[in-house]
């Protein structure tokens, strides 16, 4: 799979031969979600696909003011593929943004920001590639309801999967009796596995929006799956997020179904992660390889890992940016937020994939999850590790014991940092530790990001009363 078009002619060759009624636009806000606008196929002219068409960026999240509120879409054409869902053809196109006011690339265009990251790490010498592998982990529920009002809050979601519905009696059909149980879903066959054919249809959905698919399975939880792409560069990667999100929802939808990234649906079971493998090359060498050393790791490739731990509660506040995020990095859910590295131990907030060759050799980061703007992601940890680079910083490690098994006190007396424990810690981190992120992550969009993060999710978070806290202080 792959490109689609190449050309602006190619796309419009492209188009005639599918019939294409629509083109979307598509863009990515800070939180990473997909905006779009859509054109008749008549009024899209290569003009427009050269230059540029215009939108109201004050309408968007802690995008522009009022006042300055016109701003720019550019089409990056060989993106586009044919939208799977829509009932006429529509053939959708990536933009990156411009901001009219300053003349360039808007800074707070989250793809913009990962293209600047790319950039930076060519003009310091050391990689002009980057390549990306995330693992997007989600749940499918039947049913999802939540309140939240000034004088009650609560939430139910459910899945046929689920434990709890063990002893229910259903109006259309019987009960089963065929479920995974708590952290019993790894890998099961149906009907235990409720999800296989659904899965296979996400599969063939995504390869058709160009994706190249590996693999698919049941995930640890009740109700969990994953499917497994191939990698990407950078932007690619986070181009085939968003896809990958679209897709996921879109089919379990279509099915009567609702899917889910959000970290930590179900309390005592596993949560959704967004594991990604990373690694830098230059002149089509993998700088992150070197026979021999623990895991074929290079030097270059530890100072890497180095940087992104020592700014990791920074880095944080993009890798794990919601609340609910907090509550996955937890010991016991195969969400490391000790910050060690180690060859095959998932354990570990960075595990070194098993037998990787030389084109292989990489880095798995797996503390992210699906909250993350893609692209704010993959560019912060890049950040991260090429300050990392500059700096030879070496991180603690390895350690190849199981390090959910550690209490706290012995985390304490190794030494180990840790990931911070709230969405707040996060951010606060990024207030005081941010210089590693310039010149591509701009002063102006650092404090945009955290003043809408506390104002968004911290705030709003920590005023509510919880079930939980009814449950334990209603009676003192």
């Amino acid at each position: 799979m792959g490109k689609f078009v190449n050309s602006i002619e190619e796309f419009f060759t492209f188009c005639e031969e599918n019939d294409v009624q629509f083109v979307d636009f598509r863009f990515t806000d800070i939180k990473g979600a997909w905006h779009h606008v859509t054109y008749r196929m008549s009024a899209v002219n290569a003009g427009i696909l050269e230059n540029s068409l215009p939108f109201d960026g004050s309408s968007i999240d802690a995008w522009q003011p009022i006042n300055k509120s016109d701003m720019l879409l550019k089409p990056d054409v060989p993106t586009a593929f044919l939208d799977p869902f829509t009932a006429d053809p529509t053939i959708v196109v990536f933009c990156d943004v411009y901001d009219i006011y300053k003349g360039q690339a808007y800074e707070k265009c989250p793809r913009s920001i990962a293209k600047r990251a790319l950039a930076h790490a060519d003009e310091l010498g050391i990689a002009d590639a980057a390549y990306f592998g995330p693992e997007n982990e989600f749940f499918i529920f039947d049913d999802v309801r939540f309140v939240d009002n000034i004088n009650e809050a609560g939430y139910r979601v459910d899945t046929e999967e689920g434990e709890w519905n063990s002893n229910t009696k259903y109006d259309d059909m019987y009960n089963t009796g065929h479920r995974p149980g708590t952290k019993g879903g790894y890998f099961p066959v149906a009907p235990t596995d409720s999800m296989v054919d659904l899965r296979a249809e996400m599969m063939q959905v995504l390869e058709q929006v160009g994706l190249e698919v590996v693999l698919g399975h049941h995930e640890v939880a009740q109700g969990q799956g994953e499917i497994g792409i191939v990698f990407s560069d950078i932007i690619g990667a986070a181009d085939n997020v968003q896809k990958y999100k679209y897709v996921v929802k879109m089919v379990a939808h279509l099915n009567g179904k609702t899917a889910t990234f959000m970290p930590k649906p179900l309390y005592g079971d596993n949560g959704n992660g967004m594991h990604v493998h990373q690694s830098l090359w230059k002149e089509g060498k993998n700088l992150f390889y070197k026979e021999g050393e623990y895991g074929n790791l290079s030097e270059m490739a530890l100072h890497y890992v180095g940087g992104i731990f020592k700014h990791a509660r920074a880095v944080a506040a993009f890798t794990n940016a919601s609340t609910n995020s907090y509550k996955r990095l937890l010991p016991g859910f195969e969400a490391p937020s000790i910050l060690t590295y180690s060859s095959q131990n998932r354990s570990a907030s960075c595990r070194i994939p098993y037998g990787a060759g030389e084109k292989a050799t990489r880095v798995e980061m797996r503390f992210p999850d699906s909250t993350a703007c893609p692209y704010l992601a993959f560019a912060s940890m890049m950040m991260a590790g090429l300050d990392g680079i500059k700096n030879k910083d070496i991180p603690i490690g390895p350690m190849d014991e199981d390090l959910f098994e550690l209490s706290l006190d012995e985390i304490r007396e190794k030494g180990i940092p840790q990931m911070p424990h709230t969405l707040r810690g996060s951010l606060e981190a990024l207030i005081r530790d941010n210089d590693f992120l310039k010149p591509v992550f701009t002063d102006e969009f650092i404090q945009a990001y955290q003043h809408y993060q506390f104002e968004r999710q911290v705030w709003p978070d920590e005023g509510r009363p919880t079930a939980y806290e009814f449950k334990t202080t209603y009676q003192c």
